[in-house]
């Protein structure tokens, strides 16, 4: 049972008693446009002509005949504006913020789609926007830092710590306290203090409410299995809510790094090295030491290396509901350079994450089976990370070329 932001124990709101008023706030936000319809379909008029929703299922004909199994098909919210599923959170907060007549927005990023897709709704809307974006990470996804610039966004980088993502939300939740009254945290991922997790999965429930729609048309019947990458779980979430009553096996997968051996990997659901605790206002499980530190995490795909989870999964692992499995960094990158090759298809490093499990998956399965993967964004901002993960000799000298002319 769910009580006010619990989920069988997991989520609640441990938050300082200075950010009480607020989130009282924010709650009672949320569920006045939870229960108007109104809003709903001004949400979805934003998305419908701002960002490319409904974004469409794709048939992966070549995929399929290659693993000579299952049907693969692929919910596209690499068409979504800025390249991700992140547009839908953003735009539902946005709307949001206007409501409660907020004039300024912070945000977290990893990866950097969420950055992005905050700083283009803050340009949309007319509000401040500032982005703490964790100095390893800016490195790593330069591109988006670029475009968050361009946006008007102010991008902090944040050096304490590990320099990663959750380092990131713990310099924002600062900034938040200290302008509470102006300023509206857009937390990215179905995590932290409720009512986060419920509302960014409500935000992102659009995905499956289409993809099941769809995919029903398509095929005539339900998939077998669908697949989600998952860091804080927004994707994952988003696709999974359309398919809870229905007889489907709702698979989910972390960023299995360097392998699970190694403990340079993110799997908190699928490895045995997560334990449960409290951080960053939440209860649910984290890569932690037994003194409650907690540990560094890895993976090639900079949105997927948080130590923690969305209480909602932690709550659906625990009833087994859904199957998490990870995804080491060579077999993304496997996964994602076949994608390209078959479909003309460029997941996300992250998204290629749910593309490896599909893909050991397929085979076993007969020819009249349907599996969905859940494409969550779309690779352009990992050229940097990919060109080097392929070794690819034509963007060394590409880059040596730039930096010489820079340096000239």
């Amino acid at each position: 049972m769910k009580t006010r932001g619990y989920f069988n124990g997991f989520g609640g709101a441990y938050i300082p008693e200075i950010l009480v008023e607020t989130f009282k706030e924010l709650e009672n936000a949320f569920l006045d446009v939870k229960d108007d319809p109104l809003f709903w379909n001004e949400y979805k008029t934003v998305l419908s002509t701002y960002s490319c929703r409904p974004t469409p299922v794709t048939f992966a004909e070549n995929l399929t005949r290659y693993f000579n199994g299952a049907r693969i098909y692929i919910k596209r919210e690499d068409l979504n504006h800025t390249g991700a599923h992140k547009a839908n959170n953003v735009i539902g907060q946005g709307l949001l913020v206007k409501r409660m007549g907020k004039k300024r927005v912070i945000a977290e990023t990893g990866a950097g789609q969420h950055g992005v897709a905050t700083a283009t709704m803050a340009a949309k809307f007319g509000f401040k926007c500032t982005i703490y974006m964790g100095e390893v990470d800016m490195e790593r996804q330069r591109p988006n830092v670029f475009w968050m610039e361009k946006l008007g966004a102010e991008v902090i980088p944040v050096t304490e710590g590990t320099r990663i993502l959750k380092d990131a939300i713990n310099e924002a939740f600062r900034d938040w306290v200290a302008n509470m009254d102006t300023t509206h945290y857009v937390l990215g991922t179905a995590c932290g203090p409720h009512p986060f997790p419920e509302m960014v999965t409500y935000f992102q429930s659009i995905i499956g409410k289409e993809a099941r729609k769809q995919i029903i048309k398509i095929t005539n019947k339900l998939p077998s299995r669908v697949y989600a990458c998952v860091g804080g779980g927004s994707n994952a979430m988003g696709i999974f809510s359309g398919f809870f009553d229905d007889p489907v096996e709702l698979i989910g997968v972390e960023a299995g790094g360097r392998g699970l051996e190694s403990g340079r990997h993110a799997a908190r659901l699928s490895s045995t090295d997560a334990s449960i605790g409290i951080a960053q206002g939440y209860k649910t499980y984290f890569l932690q030491d037994s003194d409650g530190q907690m540990k560094k995490t890895h993976s090639v795909a900079a949105g997927l290396d948080y130590v923690g989870v969305s209480p909602i999964l932690a709550d659906l692992k625990e009833k087994g509901r859904v199957r998490f499995e990870s995804a080491t960094d060579k077999e993304v990158i496997d996964a994602m350079s076949l994608t390209i090759k078959k479909e003309g298809l460029i997941p996300a490093l992250e998204s290629a994450h749910a593309f490896v499990q599909a893909f050991k998956d397929a085979p076993k399965l007969d020819k009249d089976d349907v599996i969905l993967i859940n494409q969550s964004g779309r690779g352009d901002k990992d050229i940097f990370t990919i060109a080097d993960a392929f070794s690819d000799p034509g963007w060394k000298e590409f880059i040596i070329k730039k930096a010489k002319e820079y340096n000239a």
